[in-house]
């Protein structure tokens, strides 16, 4: 049996009987008979479904699934019509109500069954969905939690690692994931001791050889998730100290052997550091950071995305002064 809860609603006994005979083999079930039952029900359970009619002895239908939904901040619950009515009227007023579909009477248990399950799925997905927002999130601070740079940093680095891969060719889902993906890309951090991060002065031989482990810490954790979007961190993670010319670590690639995805954060990383303000440094010029990009090229940096860069400066720019006035 599932552990989602479904609320039904009807005012007749037998549709009860009927839909707890079609689905009480599946799922949780919980019952009003009125308005005032559906609302202390959905207060009580949480429902992730609610089946509602229509005609109610003391409301109706339309009315009840917009209380139902006022009671659900994360709108999450799900609001299925099952009614005599069966005109394009009704039914038009129930979706404008907020149901996601619309069934009527007398049902078909097989089609109750497939469009009930159908939903909950999408309830289940969208709970997933989140869930990797919040480890997406959660993870991104993590890496950053005892180094000195700010938590706005890794999302406008994000932002610009998007308009990057957007402008050089990737598609809108690719984009998506590099986005949700970049701020992952320090969490290897988590593994270096706090006086290696904090250090207020320049790290010696030893504390850097220290500090050059945090690509393969950060892998290490990352790859345990086989979701697209944590293998893709993972990479980014590994790659985003690589450099074009072979001189960056852990692995000393060079060229086309980097990962794009490490590419592109690599270069969104630096325009960003360099335009922050650090206890150490205050922010570059404008000028300054275009010279120091365009200098590594063929370096540092992938040269075809240093084209980007110049080619969506502007782009770019307007991301910066966004984020600057939301944490301003």
């Amino acid at each position: 049996m599932s552990n989602s809860v479904i609320l039904i609603v009807d005012d007749e006994p037998s549709n009860l009987a009927l839909m707890s005979t079609i689905l009480g083999s599946s799922y949780h079930l919980v019952f009003g008979r009125s308005g005032a039952e559906a609302l202390a029900a959905a207060v009580k359970h949480r429902p992730a479904m609610v089946l509602l009619d229509i005609g109610l002895p003391d409301t109706d239908g339309y009315q009840l699934c917009t209380q139902i939904k006022a009671l659900d901040p994360g709108h999450s619950v799900q609001i299925i019509f099952i009614t005599a009515y069966r005109d394009l009227e009704h039914e038009a007023k129930g979706f404008d109500a907020g149901c996601v579909d619309y069934i009527v009477k007398p049902v078909t248990p097989a089609i109750v069954r497939a469009r009930v399950a159908a939903h909950l799925s999408m309830v289940r997905a969208s709970a997933l969905a989140a869930s990797y927002r919040d480890a997406i999130l959660m993870l991104g601070h993590a890496g950053h939690y005892n180094d000195s740079d700010t938590g706005a940093h890794i999302w406008r680095m994000a932002a610009y690692a998007r308009a990057l891969a957007h402008a050089h060719g990737w598609d809108e889902d690719r984009c998506d994931q590099l986005e949700m993906a970049a701020p992952m890309h320090d969490t290897g951090k988590l593994g270096i001791p706090h006086s290696v991060l904090r250090k207020p002065g320049v790290l010696n031989a030893e504390e850097w050889q220290i500090m050059r482990t945090h690509p393969e810490i950060g892998h290490a954790i990352l790859s345990k998730s086989d979701a697209p979007v944590f293998r893709l961190a993972a990479e980014i993670s590994l790659r985003h100290h690589e450099k074009w010319d072979g001189s960056g670590y852990p692995g000393g690639l060079q060229g086309q052997a980097i990962p794009e995805s490490a590419r592109i954060v690599a270069l969104a990383d630096v325009f960003d550091a360099l335009s922050m303000e650090r206890p150490y440094k205050a922010p570059w010029p404008l000028d300054a950071i275009t010279a120091h990009v365009r200098g590594n090229a063929d370096q540092h940096f992938d040269p075809e995305l240093v084209d980007v860069f110049f080619n969506i400066l502007p782009e770019l720019l307007a991301v910066r002064e966004k984020w600057a006035e939301r944490t301003s």
